[in-house]
């Protein structure tokens, strides 16, 4: 298991996939390597649900810091193309947090939900010491629609289409600079550009933008492993291989100057606010236009075929693409932390 991050394959399918309490019917689509949520079955309907950790990050500003780690969890069900309708949350606040931070935290998550269609049904709230930013809690996000209009993100087929919204690494790029500007050894300029990332973390209103304007045949937010580490996911989850145009991928402003300074691979880093989306190609055009029009950045990067002997693979211009395993952007935090405390 890595150090940082979450767990890898090899973990999850020795320990946690054979042992997943009791065996009911009614788990549509239960705990799986790389999928965001599970699915349960409701009088014919499908609920859909995801659980993330909450993380605040006061520099990020209270206000934007609670925007970030409302959409971290949404996202997760926001994926599977059905919207997000109902919120369970915990917060566990460090004792050194004030009421009125905390209220604005609270009142921010709040105006959001409401913008979204999002209504909290019950929770948590208390301090507790030994507790440090940013983790403060975690929450369950809830979505109710029909099976057949769930995009998995293992559905992808010969022939899709592969569309990237934003690009790799504009989450760790955005926090990084936006967190320890100060310390990274790039023009005044670059780091503005850098921290701008921090505005295309969000992606619920993108994921159902894309679901809706569709068919998409699978979606998946580009999180920790990056976008390697989504595309073989999405591979491995369908059984097919990509092939992708590595001049196609889109590089946002500061990005590559940000990863190379700190010496890591932005396709390996997490990049919330990234969907990877395989859409059929009657609906290529449709996706496309409708994100265009939320400002939204998009391009095709590639295509999927069927496996060859080798078995579900990632090619980007004709190389085998590996799963990164381990994210580096937690190494990059950790060194610059590490630099603000000494």
């Amino acid at each position: 298991m890595s150090d940082l991050g979450k767990i890898d394959r090899a973990f999850f399918d020795h320990h946690i996939a054979p042992n997943l309490g009791a065996d009911r019917d009614d788990v549509a689509v239960g705990p799986t390597h790389g999928v965001d949520f599970g699915v349960l079955d409701i009088g014919g309907r499908a609920l859909v649900t995801a659980t993330d950790p909450l993380s605040i990050l006061p520099a990020l500003g209270l206000e934007r810091a609670a925007r970030f780690a409302l959409d971290l969890v949404l996202a997760d069900v926001a994926v599977s193309g059905v919207a997000p309708s109902h919120l369970s949350i915990c917060f566990t606040l460090p004792e050194g947090m004030t009421d009125d931070e905390f209220a604005t935290v609270w009142e921010t998550i709040h105006a959001e939900c409401v913008d979204l269609g999002v209504s909290v049904v019950t929770g948590h709230t208390a301090r507790y010491g030994d507790i440090s930013h940013p983790w403060v809690g975690a929450a369950t996000a809830m979505g109710v629609g029909d099976h057949e209009d769930i995009v998995r993100p293992d559905g992808a087929r010969p022939g899709d289409q592969l569309l990237l919204t934003n690009g790799p690494a504009v989450e760790s790029v955005g926090l990084l600079s936006t967190l320890f500007g100060d310390r990274i050894d790039l023009p005044d300029d670059v780091i503005v550009d850098a921290q701008e990332r921090l505005e295309e973390v969000f992606s619920v209103r993108d994921a159902l933008t894309a679901a809706a304007a569709g068919p998409v045949t699978a979606m998946h937010d580009v999180t920790e492993g990056g976008l390697a580490g989504a595309c073989n996911e999405m591979a491995d989850g369908a059984g097919v291989r990509f092939a992708i145009d590595r001049a196609a991928v889109p590089m946002r402003p500061g990005v590559r100057e940000v990863c190379d300074q700190l010496e890591f691979d932005p396709w390996a880093a997490t990049s919330c606010g990234s969907l990877l989306l395989a859409v059929d190609p009657d609906g290529v055009d449709a996706v496309h236009a409708a994100l265009e029009a939320r400002d939204t950045p998009v391009a095709e990067i590639g295509r999927v075929e069927a496996a060859g002997n080798e078995g579900s693979e990632v090619f980007v211009n004709g190389d085998r693409l590996e799963h990164p395993n381990t994210d580096p952007s937690w190494a990059a935090y950790a060194a610059l932390a590490g630099e603000t405390t000494d």
